[in-house]
């Protein structure tokens, strides 16, 4: 779990990143998952998009993520959320 001091780090490392995945019609399926578990592991923390035709909202689609990768929702805003998840092996984003 990080911390509010934390998260809003986080919150301003992801102003800089491009949204890398998109949720659609299908939804949360294997393929999304372990792309998105995949995207956690090299750069630990994502952006991703959740398009007006999928049946899940935002909030709902990065909580789920993130409860079944052990992600953290860093935010969540209108279409857009993020996730972070710490890869102790590579250890990119050092939080305090």
């Amino acid at each position: 779990m990080i911390t509010t001091k934390q998260r809003a780090a986080l919150r301003g490392m992801a102003n800089s990143i491009d949204t890398i995945l998109q949720v659609g019609k299908g939804g949360i399926g294997d393929a999304l998952r372990k792309q998105v578990d995949d995207a956690l592991t090299a750069r630990e923390l994502i952006k991703m998009r959740v398009l007006p035709t999928c049946e899940l909202s935002s909030r709902e689609v990065a909580h789920q993520l993130a409860g079944e990768l052990s992600a953290d929702v860093v935010q969540v805003i209108g279409t857009r959320f993020i996730l972070y998840r710490n890869n102790p092996e590579k250890n990119l984003i050092q939080l305090s």
